[in-house]
């Protein structure tokens, strides 16, 4: 399998990386990115967004699949990497297509096996999306969003949440069917109510760039309420770059960008923040030392 399974598809540019960001005091990690997708006019491979995150003070990151290449290719990685741990899953806009085909039920069984190895300590992205998928494909979103529930559980590992124009169906589904000791709502997409519902669960709210642009105010009231021992940080990368660098491809090397505008806004030391982001990071996911090939 090839370092970069697939190119970007959702029309983004291709522009070049920008600058790397003055380092971190205290190292943190992504708790949240996709270095399968190839974006850029030149595109770096695994090895030099580790060693451009390094460089930044960036200890490490969770590399997420989304489908079930993307997930072998996670744990392979992740096995071998000292610096990835791995998530697998089946993106819920993936299920309805894979029900179709009759595919579906073949796939999940292909994540529980995954998730049995010692580098894999997340199920994600899974979830709900409202947004790409129409009435007709919320059965199957729905199911998978179960089964991967009880896969997370089974194992004792974490939960990703990817969660689009759904925050009531995946709350609703959560408290119905059990969330796992560590839930994370990766890419919080919610506000104030959303935020204190997961803070009163104990659930892990993680914040991507987009948490900078302008017209994101409602995830500026949800971070302001959180819990400090419920926040992560993610790039989500290659996508949502932090403001004012919109538009040029995202990268685990730019998380620092995030992590200074969230400790801007919470008016707190920038180095307090970054050890407590660093301690809930290992809170969820355990040590990134441990399982290596």
């Amino acid at each position: 399998m090839s370092e970069h399974l697939r190119r970007r598809s959702d029309g983004g540019r291709a522009a070049e990386y920008p600058p790397a960001p003055e380092p971190l005091p205290v190292p943190v990690y992504d708790n949240h990115t996709h270095l399968e997708i190839a974006d850029g006019a030149l595109p770096l491979s695994p090895a030099e967004h580790l060693e451009r995150a390094a460089a930044v003070g960036i200890a490490g990151a969770v590399q997420v699949g989304t489908d079930v290449a993307t997930s072998r290719w996670s744990a392979e990685i992740a096995a071998r990497e000292p610096r990835l741990l791995a998530a697998v899953a089946l993106h819920p806009n993936e299920a309805p297509e894979l029900d179709a085909a009759g595919e579906l039920d073949a796939a999940i069984a292909v994540i529980d096996e995954l998730a049995a190895q010692p580098r894999v300590r997340a199920i994600g992205e899974t979830g709900l999306d409202y947004f790409r998928t129409g009435e007709e494909g919320r059965d199957a979103q729905h199911r998978a969003f179960e089964a991967h529930l009880d896969i997370a559980k089974r194992h004792g590992i974490a939960l990703q949440i990817h969660d689009r124009d759904a925050h009531d169906d995946v709350v609703a589904t959560l408290r119905r069917v059990g969330a796992p000791e560590r839930t994370v709502f990766h890419c919080f997409s919610g506000g104030e109510e959303l935020a204190r519902t997961a803070a009163d669960a104990g659930w892990y709210c993680s914040f991507a760039g987009n948490v900078t642009f302008k017209n994101a105010e409602n995830l500026r009231e949800a971070l302001r309420v959180l819990p400090r021992e419920l926040l992560l940080v993610e790039t989500d990368a290659p996508y949502l770059t932090p403001a004012p660098l919109r538009g040029r491809p995202n990268a685990p090397y730019l998380v620092p960008l995030t992590v200074r505008f969230m400790a801007e806004l919470l008016e707190v030391p920038l180095d307090g923040l970054c050890a407590q982001l660093a301690e809930n990071t290992e809170r969820v996911y355990g040590s990134w030392q441990e399982g290596l090939a």
